[in-house]
């Protein structure tokens, strides 16, 4: 057993590149760990935790839990965007998400809103926003003016389809990890040429947003530094898989009984040179992101003395 303990410990880590800072509206993100982003979903339909945090006060107090537990990035949503989810109203949407950034606004972490419409996101970003985090990739009308001006970054997600019938049928790819690449690359092309800065701008291959549950997400997974854009330095990468379906089918469970997989994957990504984990259970990440560091840490040092 020691033998084996020792080898494991003095085996190399993989080593990706580290991206360049991202420009986060009042902050500056920096990668030499994953950064942690708590989801705050003030909606009633969430696949997760809908209507947990639909009250005001319910989502302030979710949002200090997370702080305290040590989320880097706050990520609210206002909108579900699950598999069949109906779209929500502007002024609903507004109402729900609005607010809670003018209120977290002097909580010192960045903030990001999770929307596609550029009402939003125009809004957002005056109330005080860091990050724009966008699952149609800044595809719709206006949504590139709404945040070319601003100093918020930008998240950029692959989806196939629309979520009311992304899931419907069989997503289909010839090579799953290129295609999602491509389209990054692609939206990537375009925001800069838009007059976007480079350093604003992180990307999302989009588990579980057009990807058949097993065959798909675990092959974007397994190699996700591949998903995004080539460059030097890369883009950051945003992993959002918690609680998913990807992780239900693996472990069998229903969604609020997913932890343990989440993490789990969590630290798949963070292996395979993620910059931000997005999860709703952030305690559990950080500690288990620790872990993984400092065994990281120490296999990186070479031998290890006994």
């Amino acid at each position: 057993m020691a033998r084996y303990v020792s080898n494991v410990l003095n085996a190399e880590f993989p080593v990706f590149p580290m991206p360049e800072p991202l420009q986060c509206g009042r902050f500056k993100l920096t990668f030499e760990r994953p950064l942690v982003m708590g989801i705050l979903n003030v909606t009633p339909d969430s696949f997760s935790d809908g209507g947990k945090y639909a009250m005001r006060g319910d989502a302030l107090r979710q949002a200090e839990r997370m702080l305290l537990d040590g989320a880097d990035i706050i990520d609210i949503g206002g909108e579900s965007t699950r598999p069949g989810a109906p779209p929500v109203p502007l002024d609903e949407e507004l109402e729900r998400v609005i607010p809670l950034v003018e209120q977290l606004r002097g909580a010192n972490v960045p903030l990001s809103v999770d929307t596609y419409k550029p009402e939003v996101m125009r809004h957002a970003l005056s109330a005080g926003a860091d990050l724009i985090n966008d699952i149609w990739g800044f595809r719709m009308p206006g949504a590139i003016d709404a945040v070319r001006d601003s100093r918020c970054a930008l998240c950029v997600m692959h989806m196939l389809g629309e979520p009311q019938t992304m899931q419907l049928g069989e997503p289909a790819y010839e090579d799953v990890v290129a295609e999602v690449r491509g389209f990054l690359e692609a939206r990537v092309t375009t925001l800069m040429q838009a007059g976007i800065a480079r350093a604003r701008i992180s990307v999302d291959p989009g588990f579980g947003f057009g990807k058949a549950v097993v065959e798909h997400n675990y092959a974007l997974l397994a190699h996700l530094p591949d998903t995004a854009p080539h460059a030097k330095p890369p883009f950051p990468i945003l992993a959002g898989m918690s609680r998913k379906s990807m992780v239900g089918a693996v472990v069998g469970r229903p969604a609020p009984e997913r932890v343990a997989g989440s993490i789990a994957a969590a630290v798949c990504a963070a292996e395979r040179g993620a910059a931000i984990l997005r999860v709703h259970d952030v305690a559990q990440t950080v500690d288990a992101l620790k872990v993984w560091a400092a065994m990281r840490d120490a296999a990186n040092r070479g031998r290890v003395r006994r």
